[in-house]
């Protein structure tokens, strides 16, 4: 990729395409000691305690943002200022879901006896430390994360949000976070296990060879056909439950794809829920971009579709990862 022009188009033609099972196997490069040394170097970092519960879009309204981490249920909502306030989904009062309560001109009013919360304390509720970061909310969870607090989330380095192509995608599998953080910290199985979407994979650097804890790969996003998008991407952990993917060459640069992982808590039959939190951050110094903004609304589902596609296939990767730690069968170091 490395001093590749850019076309007056986004879009390469595919050349020399070898089918799926003739492509070079990439089982030898993906050693198990380097993910997994790259995963424990990304756990060793701090978080502050922060967790992702939601995309900013989702945040307002009349009804609050519910969520639970870590077996904490939480509730989010704005305040009459459009500050992100947030706090303990159960009412202090009788223990109502406060998830299912309206909000009313900037107040979390509880359906069961009116207690009405403005996101100050009150009547035995104490609120949480919440950051809108213009793209994901934020919620700080001391008791939780028991690290030493920070003022605000370790936020990646992205676009600025008024200028880019934002969509946020949210799923849930059975496992825990660090199974999410390890597929991402894998770019080795790309080409192999989502062939629809990507194409002439190679891992360019990683942090044997880059001299910094990074994942750099030179990879085609397809389009139709042989039309394809070649990009280098840097893939970095820079907190324990987040990974980050840098477009630096190629179409799109600057542009980010963050995977955050949060616990959920058991579900009914003791087993580890984790939600992931996919945000796209799209920018692009291309004229027809601003057509592309201008169409975000119809867009923003598209992006979401085509990221839920890739999780169907990586909750799959983390579930089964899960499964074999937790049975004490996973060949991985």
């Amino acid at each position: 990729m490395a001093g590749r022009g850019r076309g007056r188009l986004p879009l390469s033609l595919r050349r020399n395409a070898v089918a799926w099972e003739r492509q070079r196997p990439t089982w030898r490069d993906a050693k198990p000691a380097l993910i997994a040394g790259a995963l424990k170097r990304a756990q060793a970092r701090p978080s502050g305690n922060w967790y992702v519960v939601g995309a900013s879009r989702d945040v307002g309204g009349d009804r609050p943002l519910g969520r639970t981490v870590a077996g904490q249920e939480v509730v989010v909502w704005r305040d009459t200022g459009g500050r992100v306030v947030a706090g303990p989904g159960v009412c202090p009062h009788l223990g109502a879901p406060l998830r299912d309560s309206p909000v009313r001109c900037g107040t979390l009013v509880c359906h069961w006896h009116g207690l009405s919360l403005n996101g100050g304390p009150f009547a035995g509720w104490e609120p949480f430390p919440a950051y809108d970061d213009g793209v994901l909310v934020w919620v700080r969870l001391d008791a939780v994360g028991g690290e030493e607090p920070l003022d605000a989330p370790v936020v990646p380095r992205r676009p600025v949000p008024a200028r880019a192509l934002t969509a946020v995608y949210a799923g849930i599998g059975v496992c825990e976070p660090e199974d999410v953080v390890a597929n991402r910290l894998d770019p080795w199985h790309g080409a192999w296990f989502h062939p629809y979407s990507f194409v002439d994979l190679t891992v360019a650097d990683t942090p044997e060879t880059a001299g910094e804890d990074a994942f750099a790969v030179d990879v085609s996003f397809k389009v139709a056909g042989r039309l394809v998008v070649p990009v280098r991407a840097v893939f970095t952990a820079p907190e324990p439950r987040t990974v980050v993917m840098h477009i630096t060459e190629g179409e799109g640069v600057g542009s980010v794809v963050e995977t955050h992982a949060t616990p959920l808590g058991p579900d009914a039959s003791g087993r580890p829920r984790t939600a992931v939190i996919e945000a796209v951050v799209a920018a692009s110094d291309r004229r027809g971009f601003v057509l592309a903004r201008a169409a975000a609304p119809v867009l923003r589902p598209l992006v979401r579709a085509a990221s839920g596609r890739l999780w169907r296939d990586d909750l799959a990767y983390a579930e089964r990862r899960w499964a074999l730690r937790s049975t004490g069968r996973f060949p991985g170091a």
